[in-house]
């Protein structure tokens, strides 16, 4: 495909060999390492968050929910109750149980009736009575001085003298400004006017269509489109060969690692675990029957002192209480069928003898 490219007419399949060669090195030796160093800190990044960041995360909103917002709310409503206890009740008080009623009794009794007192009998009959019928004269004498002294004279004077002179000026004006306005365009406007039109704006358009349009859709087309599709072909195979990298390490782990030890645990570990703990439970239990049957006539032979003895007392207690408080003479119910220190019970046969040594 290179060569038929490369020998393809006008030189573009050549120009793509010569640009996909270089490339392709550069995929190879940088865009490779660079795409499977991507790869490794997305990973990382993924199982930083998935085991450190979230669980740590959920904590930290667990103990905010659970632990600062409940203090902040009890602080804030103190700091509220505190405020309005200090500054907002009292005013209010002051205000509704004080200021209020006095104000408003003040102008139910005071202020009102004299402020209607003083309209109605003082300010109302002054107006009207004084300060109305003298404006009025007032204004009639000014109104006819003004007319006969300024409104006549003016009217006359604007009407025969200001209005013809001031037509005139303004067709003057018109006019010079007209002449003004032609020569300006005369001078600064109609040259570089026709410059553009007949000059410099056919020039670009030439220069535009045959020359800059052909070479910027030439660059675009044979040099900057197959470049970035080199590059993003070359991304892509980065990334399949970093895939498969990833695989075959998988791979290697599974096969290296972890077959080879779940087989050792399951016919090596586990068979010994067993054979072990087996030998161990066997070992036990000799131990503690053969434990058991040491230790019975030791068990036994104490029995019978720790009974002997018990015997003993309750005699030596019955002798005290008969000795201080009198009585006939008794033996206990269990010392009449057997004696401290005999061997024979009342109508049996002699017993066995206790022998600690036993």
């Amino acid at each position: 495909m290179e060569l038929e490219e490369a020998r393809a007419p006008g030189g573009e399949g050549c120009l793509v060999g010569v640009v996909r060669i270089p490339v392709k090195v550069v995929a190879v030796l940088v865009v490779l390492p660079l795409r499977v160093v991507w790869d490794l800190l997305v990973t990382f990044a993924r199982m930083l968050n998935r085991n450190v960041l979230g669980p740590l995360g959920q904590g930290v909103r667990w103990f905010c929910e659970r632990a600062v917002l409940p203090v902040l709310r009890g602080t804030g409503w103190l700091i509220g109750a505190l405020f309005k206890l200090l500054f907002y009740w009292p005013w209010v008080g002051l205000w509704r149980y004080v200021v209020l009623p006095v104000g408003q009794a003040a102008y139910a009794y005071l202020l009102r009736p004299a402020g209607v007192g003083l309209w109605r009998y003082l300010l109302v009959p002054v107006w009207e009575y004084g300060l109305l019928p003298a404006g009025r004269g007032i204004a009639r004498l000014l109104a006819g001085a003004v007319r006969y002294l300024l409104v006549l004279p003016g009217g006359a004077l604007y009407r025969y003298v200001l209005a013809p002179v001031g037509h005139g000026l303004r067709w003057l004006a018109r006019g010079f400004s007209a002449g003004v306005a032609w020569l300006a365009k005369a001078v600064f406007v109609w040259p570089w006017v026709a410059l553009w039109r007949y000059l410099v704006r056919p020039g670009v358009s030439v220069v535009w269509r045959y020359l800059l349009a052909p070479a910027g859709r030439g660059v675009w087309s044979y040099l900057l489109v197959p470049l970035w599709r080199l590059v993003v072909g070359a991304w892509h195979i980065a990334g399949r060969v970093s895939r498969a990298l990833g695989r075959g390490l998988v791979w290697l782990w599974r096969w290296g690692v972890v077959r080879p030890a779940g087989w050792v645990r399951r016919h090596v570990v586990t068979p010994v675990g067993n054979l072990l703990r087996a030998g161990w439970d066997v070992g036990r239990r000799a131990a503690r029957a053969v434990h058991r049957q040491a230790l019975a006539p030791a068990g036994r032979a104490v029995g019978e002192v720790w009974r002997a003895s018990r015997l003993a007392v309750r005699e030596a207690r019955a002798d005290v209480r008969r000795a201080l408080f009198g009585g006939p003479p008794r033996e206990p119910a269990r010392s009449q069928a057997r004696t401290l220190g005999s061997n024979r019970a009342a109508g049996d046969a002699p017993a066995p003898e206790i022998s600690l040594q036993k």
